[in-house]
């Protein structure tokens, strides 16, 4: 049974990180990161999505390497910033990648993957492994060098990426808290 805060202390703890040991998760933490996706909530139930783990270091370099061609032509100045860094990496070198995909007809799919990716980190920080949200494959998913890439690890062609997750075991400290915005909700009764 769940002792009353602990899911809100574990919600306010979690960071994202940016820094990870080149060690690979353990095979249970990750199944239990997994089915932890599995169950969040979908639209109409749909639960649409499909996620796909890569610890394959040559893909992972193989995405990096076009996401990094992408940022340098990119018209949003702190993406070419990023991408003339010589140790560029958009999943931060993470040695576990989790990308979600779902049919590209289903106009609820971003908000379903939203969910679950919510999921992953929770579930990710519970086993002690380090995440962060990464969007760079939601932009280019249908460029075809990273179709071919999708296609090779099974993703289906119908299918966008909605949404992706680097995670692994923390190299340094974890990060402080970001102060938190006041005045970003309202009641009224």
């Amino acid at each position: 049974c769940i002792k009353m805060g602990e899911i809100l202390n574990i919600i306010k703890l979690r960071r994202s990180v940016r820094n990870y040991k080149p060690q690979q998760i353990v095979e249970t933490s990750l199944e239990n990161i997994l089915d932890a996706a599995r169950f969040a909530p979908t639209g109409q139930n749909s639960q649409s999505w499909h996620f796909t783990a890569v610890q394959n270091s040559e893909i992972l370099e193989k995405l990096n390497v076009i996401v990094k061609k992408e940022y340098q032509n990119s018209p949003v100045e702190l993406l070419r910033k990023r991408a003339e860094n010589p140790d560029f990496s958009f999943y931060y070198n993470a040695p576990t990648f989790i990308i979600v995909s779902a049919p590209k007809e289903s106009n609820l799919a971003p908000y379903d993957a939203g969910a679950a990716l919510q999921n992953i980190f929770l579930a990710a920080y519970e086993e002690g492994i380090g995440s962060v949200w990464i969007h760079a494959l939601t932009r280019i998913y249908d460029n075809p060098d990273v179709r071919k890439i999708l296609s090779k690890l099974g993703i289906p062609e119908n299918h966008a990426v909605t949404g992706s997750a680097a995670i692994g075991y923390i190299e340094g400290n974890y990060p402080d808290l970001p102060p938190r915005k006041e005045g970003t909700f309202s009641i009224y009764r």
